[in-house]
């Protein structure tokens, strides 16, 4: 393979590149037999935890594959998949990426198009996936990473305790309302925080809320003439209520805390609201996971100046044109993103744990739809009015919703996020976090303007 990385591409990799090396030992599990060895990247989410204790299946069907997985909290294993991919390492066969690589990996040749395989394999019925998810991981009309789930973003509450306070959550909550309510709910005295949202670094992570708050907010990272917009006033307002919010009526330590935190409080009955990733439901309604089964309800994401702001993402994998496995490794992919995996899933593990958000078909399962019944509507409400494409409310020349498609952003998402997480710890004020934020997008955006 030959690299095509641009300085551009370059400025995201540059920082994670040293943590390669032997990046494929830490955290794997499995192999160990005498057939092909695939060694498979992903994230220790719920979904993927399931995916490795079903794995054996998969090898039981394919006698002539070992499966070997590193499973590594999310920003850790962004920066090893990016540094292994970009450099055509080849420590990975099958790595967990999303939406956010996808387009800009396919376009650098990093990854391996998956389009043949997906016609060629019977019944596999790419045109299940859900519009937008699908269209997220295309470049030039091919597939090149298929969904394991697809997500969007929602705001779960205690509907007991809104009906005991005598609240009444809005049909679309704007965020002043969400705040309200937070205040009212608010009760660390006796373990309950009035809302819980990300404060830990990472452009994944705290980000990936907040930036639906500032576009919202009528924020944008660039204008159209990628001139840095981080310290304007819409981008301010909108950092500063997140920040406020949080701090006022959020959870100890929320600098500290990200999706993995927050679902484990909410789930333990410690928050009253939560604003996250519409995949949360597979543990939230997991009688095994949680103390809160039944007692939640779903509203959309919170707005102000959109008629709606949910994020769109998904964890898919793709194939690394370094693999020297690619036909072994779409065995794999294929089976643990097909219609069956979801019917395995539901059948050996439980139907709440199904992987939610990526085939429309799921939706039409019996067992599933008698689970789903609170969210499956509001879970596919929220992804098909998410566009990646006009999130925000004045022009810009990038697209995403909750993340800036341009390969710096790994980079300068996880400086800005810093910048953030600090201002919610009180170490700093939020405009000194803007006034640093700026900095680092205005040389991003130069680099921009000197490419015109």
């Amino acid at each position: 393979m030959v690299l095509t990385c641009t300085l551009r591409t370059a400025v995201g990799i540059v920082a994670c590149a040293a943590l390669a090396t032997g990046c494929a030992g830490a955290g794997a599990v499995g192999g160990g037999g005498d057939g092909t060895k695939l060694v498979v990247a992903i994230v220790s989410n719920p979904q993927m935890e399931d995916a490795i204790e079903l794995s054996s299946e998969f090898e039981r069907e394919n006698p002539d594959i070992d499966l070997d997985f590193v499973s590594l909290p999310e920003n850790e294993a962004r920066a090893k998949i990016t540094a292994s991919v970009a450099t055509g390492g080849g420590e990975f066969d099958v790595v967990m990426i999303s939406n956010f690589e996808t387009p800009q990996w396919a376009a650098n040749g990093w990854l391996v198009n998956l389009q043949p395989y997906i016609d060629e394999t019977e019944g596999y019925d790419a045109d299940d996936f859900i519009p937008s998810i699908r269209e997220s991981l295309s470049y030039e009309g091919d597939m090149y990473s298929v969904p394991f789930y697809g997500e969007s973003s929602f705001l779960v509450y205690r509907k007991d305790l809104l009906q005991e306070a005598g609240l009444t959550m809005p049909d679309q909550p704007t965020w002043p309302q969400i705040r309200d309510i937070a205040a009212e709910l608010h009760d660390p005295q006796n373990g309950m925080t009035g809302i819980c949202l990300r404060g830990l670094p990472g452009w994944g992570e705290n980000l990936a809320p907040l930036n639906t708050v500032v576009n919202t907010f009528g924020g944008r990272w660039f204008d159209e003439e990628w001139n840095a917009r981080l310290t304007s006033p819409e981008f301010e307002e909108a950092v500063r209520f997140y920040v406020d919010l949080v701090q006022q009526y959020g959870e100890p330590g929320a600098a500290a805390s990200g999706y993995s935190e927050c679902i484990t409080r909410y789930s333990q009955g410690r928050a009253a609201m939560w604003y996250d990733a519409t995949a949360m439901v597979s543990t939230i309604e997991s009688p095994d996971d949680s103390t809160v089964v039944g007692q939640n309800g779903y509203a959309p994401a919170p707005v102000m100046e959109t008629d709606a702001s949910g994020w769109l993402y998904t964890w898919s994998l793709g194939i690394p044109e370094s693999s020297a496995h690619p036909d072994e490794a779409w065995r794999f992919l294929s089976w643990m993103t097909d219609k069956d995996y979801m019917q395995l899933v539901g059948n050996e593990i439980g139907w709440e744990r199904v992987p939610p958000g990526s085939r429309l078909s799921t939706y039409e399962i019996p067992e599933y739809a008698d689970q789903a019944e609170a969210y499956a509507e509001p879970t596919l409400r929220a992804l098909e009015s998410a566009d990646q494409n006009d999130a925000t409310v004045e022009p810009v020349p990038y697209t995403g919703i909750q993340f800036v498609g341009i390969p710096e952003f790994q980079d300068l998402g996880t400086r800005v996020s810093q910048q953030i997480s600090a201002a919610i710890a009180g170490q700093i004020g939020v405009d000194e976090a803007l006034d640093q934020a700026q900095l680092y997008a205005d040389a991003v955006g130069e680099s921009y303007q000197e490419g015109e």
